[in-house]
Order: C-alpha cells, then structure tokens, then sequence
C-alpha cells in the first residue's frame, strides 16, 4: 500500500491516480493518515456503492434532464462553458453564501 503526503497527491493529482488504480494509496497530514484512495473497480468490491453512490428514485431521470437543458442552452449560446478553476471558484463562492445565511 502506498503512503502520499496531501501536499504531494495534489501537486502530483495525476501520479496520486495512477496509483490509486493500481493499489489503495492513504494520504497524510503532518505525518497522520487522514484519508485513503482507492479506485473505482476496487470500491465496487465494497460497501461504498451501498452507501454513497446509490441514488434516490427519479435521480437518472432529474439528472439527464439538467444535463440535458444545459447542453441546450450552451448550444443556443444562452450560455457558455467555464473553465474549471473559474467553476470551482464559483461554487466555493456559492457554498460559502449559503453556509453564510445558515449561520446568521
């Protein structure tokens, strides 16, 4: 089992999967583990898709359909794509707003 450094699994994200799909890789913090790496095909060997991945019914259906009206807007030019620093960006800026009006 291989042992990665958080500092060094997001400055190396792409080495940090290669190795997760070859073996579980746990991640560090100040020489703590914190968390672990495995990949797709192995996880389907767990619980996880019993506890995380199962969705609720209509899920599919509600999901292709916001994919789907994106897709047309962005193709109608109603709207564009956006990189994804400038996405994560907007969305940590969305998350702090709402976790903001939760705490006042």
């Amino acid at each position: 089992m291989k042992i990665m450094t958080a500092r060094d699994a997001k400055n190396h994200f792409g080495d940090f999967l290669d190795s997760a799909r070859r073996e579980p890789v746990i991640v560090t913090r100040n020489d703590r583990p914190v968390g672990i790496m495995i990949s797709i095909e192995d996880a389907a060997d767990t619980l996880i898709p019993d506890l995380f991945m199962d969705k609720e019914s209509g899920y599919d259906e509600w999901l292709f359909g916001k994919v789907s009206r994106t897709m047309a807007r962005v193709d109608a030019g109603e709207t564009g794509l956006h990189e994804h620093a400038d996405a994560m960006e907007q969305l940590k800026q969305r998350m702090e707003a709402r976790l903001a009006r939760k705490v006042v």
